[in-house]
Order: structure tokens, then sequence, then C-alpha cells
């Protein structure tokens, strides 16, 4: 890829975004995406000669903005009920101001499995060591109830991520208007951290 003015590759980014958000890798099209950044096609192809590699570039630069922020959250010094805390705003606040990710990874889990599997072999995760040590230890000292370390990180990922699955469907539901649902998601940083733990501690 070429390089591009950093204003441009952002509105060629959001574009991209927009249309495989609606219609997928499968169904988005080059000249829908030329059509929504306000180029033409020739252009488009010009810095990404194909839709694999525009896909590619985008689903790689949201995970790359996001995965940092949570390996530096789980390895600090803060203490895990912080840690849990600090997670629950973080990931949430990004994926407020990226919604197409949560869904837009599950379609491609399912629909392009290949790249995935590739992708997630080469991606840097975060690595929750220091976390899930603070859990053990507080296990021992007996701080926290008896638990699996691991269904903690669970429950951290999908309380948080589901509302943003499953918005249509919630706020069907909960009768709630884009604004309120919104604000209900702003105050679900507090309410699941306060969820967890809770539950976990004696």
């Amino acid at each position: 890829m070429k390089k591009l003015e950093s204003n441009t590759e952002e509105i060629i980014f959001k574009s991209a975004i927009t249309v495989f958000h609606k219609k997928g890798m499968a169904g988005a099209r080059m000249q829908e995406i030329a059509d929504e950044a306000g180029i033409n096609k020739a252009m488009l192809h010009y810095y990404f000669k194909s839709k694999q590699l525009l896909f590619e570039a985008v689903f790689k630069k949201a995970f790359m903005q996001l995965a940092p922020q949570i390996h530096q959250v789980l390895n600090s010094e803060d203490s895990l009920f912080d840690k849990i805390e600090n997670f629950a705003d973080k990931y949430i606040s990004f994926v407020m101001e990226n919604r197409f990710l949560p869904t837009f990874i599950i379609q491609e889990l399912n629909n392009n499995p290949d790249f995935a599997q590739e992708f997630f072999s080469q991606a840097e995760f975060p690595k929750p060591t220091k976390f899930l040590l603070q859990i053990e230890e507080g296990i021992k000292s007996g701080i926290l109830k008896p638990i699996n370390p691991n269904q903690i990180l669970v429950d951290m990922f999908s309380l948080s991520i589901f509302p943003f699955i499953g918005a249509p469907l919630l706020q069907k539901i909960s009768n709630l208007d884009e604004s309120d649902y919104n604000q209900l998601l702003e105050e679900r940083k507090n309410h699941v951290a306060s969820c967890i733990i809770n539950s976990i501690k004696k």
C-alpha cells in the first residue's frame, strides 16, 4: 500500500468500515466503498489493490488499537479491582467508538475462517498473566471466592460486549431510543465492574 495523506487514509478506512459493517466482506464492493469515500474507484485501487487487502488493513487497524490498551490494563501495577474497573471503562469506551468491530469480527469468523485463523495466529493478543496471578493470590489469601480465573476474564469480555452485538434486540426489548440506549451503554461501564467485583469478593 502506498503512503496516503492521513486525512485521506482516515476517510477510506471510515468508508470501508461503513460498507463492511453493512454488507460484510463478501457482500461489499469496492465501488460502494469508493462512493462512500467520495473518490473514484481507480484511486481506491491505486492504494488498495483488492478488497481483501483493504479489509485486512481495516480489521488489523481496529484490532491493534484495542489490544495494547487491554494489555496495559491487565498488566499494570493497579489493584485487581481497579483493573476490572479500568477494563470495563476502556473496553466499552473503545467499542462505543468502533461499534462495527464486534459484529465485524463475528461475521468474519463465520464467513472467512481462513483469514481469521491466519490473522489470530499472528496477532499479538493481550497477555493477562499478571491479572490471572492476582486472582490466584486473592483466592489464596481469602479475599476472593474460589473461582477459575479464566471465568472472570470470560465474564469481563462477554458482559461488556454483548450489549453491542445484541443491540437491535436489546434496544427493542427495552424500548429505548438511540440516545437512551447510548446512556445505558455508558452506565454499563460501572455496572459491569460492580457485578464482577461483587460476585468474586468475599
